[in-house]
């Protein structure tokens, strides 16, 4: 036994493997996160294996160069307070600035316990997400929706998601949204006023309940039409709702729908703070990949 750590990048099975980690820590991962996950950046998978034993994990997601994001991170129980996370940690940071171009922002969110180390590391506190879970929807919550068109997003063109995405997202991620729009056991619907499209939602089956991921709209009434299709499409399921405590209307809409607060994360940078429209996230697609 050499106790040699050695990082590299993860195998599919591998991902799998780290999915399930996820599960037994309570992430509540969706059922389609690791295929999804990988189709969108096989690269950004980084394992640490101990005498060829896997033994931690995290993404390194970079979209196009321009935007990076570090999640997932996971070192098993037995392992950890052995210094080996510290290193995996730091070697992702590197790795992942090798990715990208010069001056490009990498986000994470990391729990609050976690935070002063990751301020350590370079990372500046940007604001809070906070997950909300709505229990056992029994029937439709009831939203005035107006003026609003309530679609599948399949029947929106493509190129208009992509462009919305991008005023709520520091990055384009075509290759992303196109997969996670599609993907199964998921409901993804847009929002349309007077023919334009104004906000976009989508709920996606995980191991308990179903959570919305990302909830991007132009206002509260937007984002209340969406979150009541969604809520309807999870109807007597948990729902969980990760949104930024940096948007009042977002915080409005979890309490007005009687969401209560199970959980949350520090949104942390290294670089400056990217420029998107914060009052349009009324919920983060994922903690994982950003």
């Amino acid at each position: 036994m050499s106790n040699q750590l050695l990082i590299r990048n993860m195998t599919r099975a591998e991902l799998d493997e780290l999915v399930g980690w996820a599960a037994r820590e309570g992430w509540n991962p969706g059922l389609h996160d690791a295929e999804l996950f990988w189709a969108a950046d096989p690269e950004a998978f980084i394992a640490a294996t101990l005498d060829g034993e896997l033994i931690g994990g995290g993404a390194i997601t970079s979209y196009n160069g321009e935007y990076g994001f570090m999640g997932f991170f996971i070192v098993r129980p037995e392992f950890r307070g052995q210094g080996l996370g510290n290193t995996l940690w730091h070697a992702r940071r590197e790795r992942l600035l090798a990715r990208l171009r010069p001056g490009a922002s990498i986000g994470m969110d990391g729990v609050f316990a976690m935070q002063d180390y990751y301020a350590k590391g370079g990372f500046v506190f940007s604001h809070r997400n906070m997950r909300f879970r709505a229990e056992n929807l029994e029937r439709p919550i009831i939203a005035s929706v107006d003026d609003q068109e309530i679609v599948t997003l399949a029947s929106v063109p493509f190129d208009q998601v992509v462009a919305y995405d991008r005023t709520c997202f520091p990055a384009p991620r075509a290759a992303f949204l196109r997969g996670w729009i599609a993907q199964p056991d998921a409901l993804a619907v847009g929002c349309r006023r007077e023919g334009r499209l104004n906000g976009y939602g989508v709920a996606r089956r995980c191991l308990e309940g179903y959570k919305i991921g990302p909830l991007f709209a132009d206002d509260a009434p937007a984002a209340n039409a969406l979150y009541t299709r969604l809520a309807e499409f999870a109807q007597g399921s948990p729902l969980f709702l990760d949104a930024p405590e940096n948007n009042p209307a977002a915080m409005s809409l979890v309490h007005q729908q009687g969401m209560v607060e199970v959980f949350g994360c520090a949104r942390m940078y290294l670089g400056p703070a990217p420029a998107i429209a914060q009052e349009r996230v009324f919920g983060v697609t994922t903690f994982e990949l950003g």
